[in-house]
């Protein structure tokens, strides 16, 4: 067996029943604990718009959103979706629904514990995540941590970083020069790569203000831009989409073929990549966004943990939504795209959708591919710098994000697939120590969820004081 294949087998093992089980269990439970807390996304949705200017942060709680946003709103939702539905067929699109709808919960809760447990450096800046969570939550009266919270926060910051080398820069960078190319072909690869590290560089560098301010401009622009060009597809292919709707649910189900055989597979193979692109997706449970939501401007965790949830709302429940239906309804009306045998990847599949609007289809994707990756690498460098700075100090900034760079380079020269496996295996193991530090903070989440959220508190100020990260780090 050759090297893809031990790590086509680890993604397998890595991603079966247990991670799948604990995820969804994780997703539900947490539902089940704060009330159902996405019954709250009208009012989510109206603070994501509301600044908090009285607050302690770095940037505002719109700012958090949008850039937690650029990471996640990227190719998990056009060329992940695609993944799934070739590899896992069309039944994997509703799991990667579901794993939104409840997700949110999750998105909530990590963001919570986040904020709680933040700290600040010696310049005020704002530093939190499950890494800090468990080294604050179970410090001890006497001061020390106990080797397991060490462990557990050491852990969470290792996977991340090496996360973030993969699904934020070298997936992206491979994802825009895969549809640059397909669709104008000739660039050298080589010369893609360097233009895309040089645009990378640029923002990066100029640390948590600059991406801020950079994504909170791209992300309103390119998602109605994605979706206006989804909706007239979609609108294309209208006999198409009851069609595959029904599909979707069948697949999801039953062991059923699709489009001639040529695309189906099993439930659980259905509900493995569902589950695993739509973690790809919106990060619930990934423990990502929480790095930068704990930069925000908040008067109390509630109130950036709500803000934080619409994230999974957006990039999940809707927009991956709409890619499913635009990806099987056009499959559904031009059967011929599979079995040619030109779907052999996500980004074909997606060229060949958006290429049936004439003129305009294919920009709209070229244009929007690159700025969703683009920005989800803007996004994924402040987690990884935050990670690297958690592990090594500051002195680690400069070299980790050089290290970035270079991995956008390698990236758009040629890893193809095998990425998109091995972040597969690095979100697996970068969300266990995130998803078991919430869980054993769900109760303390339940108890100010209600004190906040369902006793109607929203506005009142935290009255813990955010302690030095010396302090914390001793």
């Amino acid at each position: 067996m050759d090297i893809v294949g031990v790590i086509d087998l680890v993604d397998s093992w890595v991603w079966g029943p247990l991670t799948i089980v604990i995820l969804l269990g994780s997703h539900v439970y947490l539902t089940v604990r704060t009330r159902f807390i996405q019954r709250k996304l009208p009012q989510a949705i109206k603070l994501s718009v509301t600044a908090d200017p009285d607050a302690e942060g770095d940037i505002s709680q719109f700012g958090a959103l949008t850039t937690a946003l650029s990471a996640t709103i990227g190719t998990g939702n056009i060329i992940g979706v695609a993944t799934a539905i070739i590899a896992g067929g069309p039944g994997a699109v509703l799991w990667m629904w579901l794993t939104g709808v409840f997700g949110m919960a999750t998105k909530y809760s990590e963001v919570y514990a986040a904020v709680k447990y933040r700290v600040k450096d010696a310049d005020g800046e704002m530093h939190g995540g499950a890494m800090y969570a468990w080294r604050r939550a179970f410090k001890r009266a006497d001061g020390s941590i106990p080797w397991w919270a060490k462990l557990g926060s050491v852990a969470f910051a290792l996977f991340a970083g090496v996360a973030s080398l993969g699904i934020g820069s070298a997936v992206q960078s491979s994802s825009m020069a895969g549809v640059i190319d397909s669709n104008f072909p000739g660039i050298p690869m080589w010369a893609l790569g360097l233009a895309i590290a040089i645009m990378v560089s640029i923002v990066i560098f100029g640390g948590v203000k600059v991406i801020s301010r950079v994504c909170s401009k791209l992300v309103p622009f390119m998602a109605i831009a994605y979706v206006w060009g989804c909706i007239v597809i979609i609108g294309m292919n209208w006999e198409y989409v009851w069609p595959a709707i029904k599909l979707i649910f069948e697949c999801a189900f039953t062991a059923k073929a699709a489009f001639g055989g040529a695309v189906g597979s099993g439930i659980m193979v259905a509900l493995q990549f569902g589950c695993a692109r739509g973690l790809f997706s919106n990060e619930s449970g990934l423990g990502s966004a929480p790095i930068v939501a704990s930069a925000a401007a908040t008067r109390n965790p509630a109130r950036q943990a709500l803000v934080s949830m619409t994230g999974t709302f957006w990039d999940t429940v809707v927009i991956c939504a709409l890619t499913g239906v635009v990806l099987v309804s056009t499959m559904l009306a031009n059967p011929g795209i599979v079995t040619a045998g030109n779907l052999s990847e996500g980004a074909a599949l997606t060229s060949a959708a958006f290429a049936s609007i004439p003129y305009v289809g294919t920009p709209i994707l070229v244009i929007g591919m690159i700025l969703f990756a683009y920005s989800t690498m803007l996004g994924w460098s402040y987690y990884g710098t935050r990670c690297a700075t958690f592990l090594f100090g500051r002195r680690a900034l400069r070299p980790y994000q050089v290290l970035y760079v270079l991995a956008a380079f390698l990236g758009a020269i040629g890893v193809g697939g095998v990425v998109w496996t091995v972040s597969d295996i690095a979100n697996a193991f970068m969300a266990l120590p995130n998803i078991i530090v919430v869980l054993l903070l769900s109760g303390v989440i339940a108890r100010e969820t209600r004190h906040y959220v369902w006793d109607k508190n929203l506005d009142e100020k935290s009255s813990e004081p955010t302690p030095l990260m010396e302090d914390v780090m001793r």
